[in-house]
């Protein structure tokens, strides 16, 4: 029976037309060869100089020397006699404490002054009188000890009294603050009928006789910026008048809410910028172009900082690793100072992906 059944399953298969027997396309066992994909589209940048506003970064005029001022005393502030930008002279009065506790205090020092004099003189008297009647045997030793011992310690309490005038009255001369040299107010962190603590800031005095610019950079900028790096600084409202500031010194520690450190300029002799001005400042001599790229178009070889270039050639395009120097990086762009020219086409994203020699598609805008 098995073997009926077998022989007509055979005869039906041999019926069915060959097509039935054709495997579907797409197993892809074709005969035909694979058409080869064309180069990927690479996302580019064109290098240029994007101009003084793109690359540089906001800054202020500052004063070399300038103060903090506090009052070396708790109290309320009775008056401020100074304002943001106001000019002062050495010596001006600028702020005054109410005294009223300052003078009690002063009061009671000095009364604690007189109370302890009195037991100083009393304490020598006795002292005096004792060590007479010790010469004539009448007094005996012990007693002349103690009125010894009750000298000493009326001595050292008279000098503690005195010690406490001297502070109470320093205390109350505290209470005026006055400018230890001319220049202006560039700060007032309190108002008028604030009660303040010792040592909490109240205005902040500048000199006006040494200016310098500051600019903040965070610290990957900091990292490939020269000791000698020179920067160019203008004025947003006069942008055709710029000045060559050369790179004092970086303050050491990062600002605590920023995480950025300031840098300090020197601002050449015939630059007119006043206290307080804000500036633009850019890293470079004027008329110097600063060509900069994302910083994703960097890759390290060798140790050294790379890009990919683009080579077109009609409807053809390769890439090329080219070696670059870079300066500061800032708001994810870094500077190139060395290894390309205006006008490059260099590969920004996918740079870890790509070959020297690899052929390539179109230009994608990023």
């Amino acid at each position: 029976m098995k073997r009926i059944v077998a022989l007509a399953l055979a005869g039906v298969m041999a019926a069915l037309p060959a097509a039935g027997f054709e495997l579907p396309g797409w197993l892809g066992f074709h005969s035909e060869a694979a058409t080869e994909e064309p180069p990927r589209p690479v996302v580019t940048e064109i290098v240029e100089d994007r101009g003084d506003d793109a690359r540089s970064v906001p800054g202020m005029i500052a004063s070399k020397t300038q103060v903090t001022m506090a009052f070396q005393t708790l109290g309320r502030m009775i008056a401020r006699h100074v304002d943001l930008g106001d000019a002062v002279g050495k010596g001006q009065l600028l702020a005054e404490l109410a005294t009223e506790d300052l003078a009690a205090t002063t009061r009671a020092a000095s009364a604690a002054v007189d109370a302890a004099e009195v037991q100083l003189s009393t304490a020598r008297t006795t002292l005096e009188r004792t060590q007479a009647l010790a010469e004539r045997g009448v007094a005996s030793d012990a007693q002349l000890e103690q009125a010894q011992q009750t000298m000493a310690a009326a001595l050292a309490a008279a000098d503690q009294a005195r010690s406490e005038l001297v502070q109470a009255q320093d205390a109350e001369g505290f209470a005026r603050m006055t400018a230890p040299f001319a220049g202006v107010i560039s700060a007032v962190y309190e108002a008028q009928g604030a009660v303040v603590d010792a040592g909490a800031p109240i205005v902040q005095l500048s000199a006006d006789d040494a200016r310098e610019a500051v600019i903040d950079l965070p610290e990957s900028a900091l990292a490939a910026l020269p000791r000698d790096a020179v920067f160019t600084i203008w004025q947003r409202t006069d942008p055709e008048r710029t000045y060559t500031a050369p790179l004092d010194r970086i303050e050491p520690l990062a600002d605590i809410a920023t995480r950025t450190r300031r840098l300090h300029l020197t601002l050449p002799a015939d630059a007119s910028f006043r206290l307080g001005t804000l500036i633009r400042a850019r890293v470079g001599a004027p008329g110097v172009p600063a060509l900069t790229l994302s910083d994703a178009a960097l890759f390290e070889r060798d140790g050294q900082p790379h890009v990919w270039r683009v080579l077109r050639d009609g409807d053809g395009a390769r890439v090329e690793a080219v070696g670059v120097a870079t300066g500061p990086s800032y708001r994810g762009r870094v500077l190139v100072t060395k290894g390309l020219s205006a006008g490059d086409e260099v590969v920004i994203r996918g740079v870890n992906s790509l070959q020297p020699g690899q052929p390539v598609g179109r230009r994608v805008e990023p």
